[in-house]
């Protein structure tokens, strides 16, 4: 037998290829996940940016009604900023027509206060959506690869014990063929544990921005609001 991987595939037993199509829909499901992360995250800043600069803008000019606009919409979709800021805004907007802003101001940017951390949570949660898969596929993946070598290497001292040759010559074949699950499942959770780690830093800064951004919002509201 030739120590290629076709040849060892064509060798394989029922339980390495079930394995091997486990960790093959495990492998796909991360990619998915890397590309759907990434694309979001690449919106939510790209956007996220713009937006901050125009309702920075807006406040400035004591706009709060076209702050609000301009954080709904296309445009703002994805942005991390939008999603969390809108809702500070308009529950300011509320207490402003309520006149609750002249009764008692603090309680007003309290409850603007809560608006905005309910988001930001919200958000947060959406956010690091898929990451917990990329997670367990990371953990997980190199037991599956090592279930099936386990089962191999099983089969290849069966078959030497049935023939009663002995030697390493005799198993070598077989335990290469059970070691490929293990390759296969280390190679399906070394991209995912990377990718992981990635979004998570993403996510942190995200969330470091989000609280932030919401800080000064709210000094926007004590210093300038009524």
């Amino acid at each position: 037998m030739q120590f290629d991987l076709r040849s060892m595939a064509e060798h394989m037993g029922a339980v390495a290829w079930g394995v091997v199509i486990v960790l093959f829909i495990m492998s796909m499901y991360s990619i998915a996940v890397m590309i759907e992360r990434y694309i979001t995250y690449k919106k939510a800043t790209d956007q996220s940016r713009k937006y901050a600069v125009d309702v920075a803008r807006f406040l400035k000019a004591g706009k709060i009604k076209e702050a609000i606009d301009a954080s709904h919409g296309p445009n703002v979709k994805y942005s991390h900023l939008a999603k969390v800021l809108s809702l500070g805004l308009n529950e300011w907007q509320y207490q402003v027509e309520s006149g609750e802003v002249e009764r008692d101001k603090e309680a007003a940017v309290d409850s603007a206060k809560r608006a905005i951390q309910r988001a930001t949570a919200v958000n947060l949660a959406d956010l690091k959506r898929g990451l917990s898969g990329l997670a367990t596929i990371g953990s997980t993946a190199p037991f599956v690869g090592l279930f099936g070598t386990t089962f191999g290497i099983i089969n290849a001292f069966s078959g030497m014990a049935l023939t009663g040759s002995g030697g390493i010559a005799a198993i070598s074949a077989g335990i290469a063929e059970a070691l490929i699950t293990t390759a296969f499942g280390l190679f399906v959770a070394v991209p995912a544990v990377w990718a992981y780690n990635y979004f998570s830093g993403k996510v942190e800064a995200f969330n470091v921005e989000m609280d932030n951004s919401s800080s000064e919002l709210l000094d926007y509201f004590i210093k300038k609001g009524a």
